[in-house]
């Protein structure tokens, strides 16, 4: 953030779990946010996310690529208008591996016959106004082990990276801040986390955002999603 006294710094938080602060500058945050915008619009625009038990999530959500449902993928909007889903931008593939990079330090396996290689192929983008929440949950529904990627646009919130084992402690609460790269895979691949609360109000002034998005990335696998 400008003007603070000493820059935040790359920072593990878990084995795997790498917290890369102002990854995204200020013209590709902007880029970011004229997409999501677009993408939001319909068909197989943004929508609230209804749980088998009921209730509905908080935050409102867009997919691209296969579409996630509570629990599992499809290629249109099921739980929606029914439309297809909106493709992957080749664009948002590349950031994600990337992402891989700037966190591990080193090049993300490239794409092919190599069963170790992967292409991110799913994105998730969830907006949050001042009031959203999101519970503590695993992405578990995918069939490659490859990290997950989160890129952050918008208002401040509170980010809860907990253990493998159970949604209670240990965690640790992380401030994710607009332009914040989050990346978690290896032993954190399959860890609880969630995000507790949005500081609205906080979200840089030139962005012209007010709210929350995040976009996760993801690698659903060969297997994802219905044929």
């Amino acid at each position: 953030m400008d003007g603070e006294l000493f820059p935040r710094e790359r920072t593990g938080i878990a084995p795997g779990a790498v917290h890369v602060p102002d990854w995204l500058g200020p013209g590709l945050q902007r880029e970011l946010l004229d997409a999501c915008r677009a993408w939001a619009r319909p068909p197989a625009g943004l929508r609230t996310v209804r749980t088998p038990g009921g209730g509905t999530m908080t935050a409102r959500q867009v997919c691209l690529g296969l579409h996630w449902y509570p629990y599992g993928y499809a290629r249109t909007a099921v739980d929606g208008d029914g439309a297809p889903v909106k493709p992957m931008p080749a664009r948002l593939a590349e950031l994600g591996r990337e992402a891989v990079t700037a966190a591990y330090g080193r090049p993300a396996p490239e794409p092919g016959p190599d069963p170790d290689g992967y292409a991110y192929d799913i994105a998730l983008i969830n907006f949050y106004d001042g009031d959203a929440r999101m519970g503590m949950h695993r992405d578990a529904e995918e069939k490659s082990a490859a990290p997950v990627v989160s890129l952050s646009l918008g208002d401040t919130c509170v980010f809860r990276f907990g253990n493998t084992a159970s949604r209670g402690r240990p965690y640790r609460d992380v401030l994710l801040r607009s332009g914040d790269l989050f990346v978690f895979g290896g032993p954190a691949r399959l860890a609880y986390h969630g995000v507790p609360k949005v500081l609205p109000g906080t979200a840089p002034p030139w962005l012209g955002l007010t709210g929350r998005l995040n976009i996760t990335l993801r690698v659903g696998g060969p297997l994802a999603g219905p044929g």
